[in-house]
């Protein structure tokens, strides 16, 4: 179930990339069923915190009925930044699940774990490297065009 919902994911990445923003793309899941979806805009919008996790995170509170996203799951193809990982963390999401490492920004597991410090008051489980290739081919070949 996990590949599913990366691949849906990995749709999202797919318009960032499309757009010119870096191919990050994320999905938010409820009983089995996404109920929010979005990719990188910061380019669009001019915002350096228009993150796929954010954007997504207030879409599902929007769905949700509310901010808390205990019962939910968020896929993201990239592992979150430090931003992204407390908000997180902040929306009490239950579980997150992502694709590549990101060894230079990620924190919930390359450089540290915000979702899982005890010293908040919320734990998320995370889990990392759900389609990783994939998801890492995907940057790399945005990359490699930029250079």
């Amino acid at each position: 179930m996990d590949e599913d919902y990366m691949r849906q994911a990995l749709e999202q990445a797919k318009l960032a990339a499309a757009a010119g923003e870096l191919p990050v793309g994320c999905v938010i899941v409820k009983d089995g069923e996404i109920i929010a979806r979005a990719h990188n805009e910061c380019e669009q919008r001019g915002d350096a915190t228009a993150h796929a996790e954010l954007l997504a995170i207030q879409r599902a509170s929007a769905a949700a009925g509310g901010w808390r996203l205990n019962d939910c799951a968020l896929y993201v193809t990239l592992e979150p930044c430090p931003m992204c990982a407390g908000a997180i963390v902040q929306a009490r999401v239950g579980r997150l699940v992502y694709g590549a490492a990101n060894p230079e920004q990620g924190c919930a597991g390359s450089l540290y774990r915000i979702p899982e410090d005890p010293a908040f008051p919320h734990f998320c489980k995370s889990d990392g490297g759900v389609l990783a290739r994939e998801c890492r081919a995907l940057l790399d070949g945005f990359f490699s065009k930029r250079r």
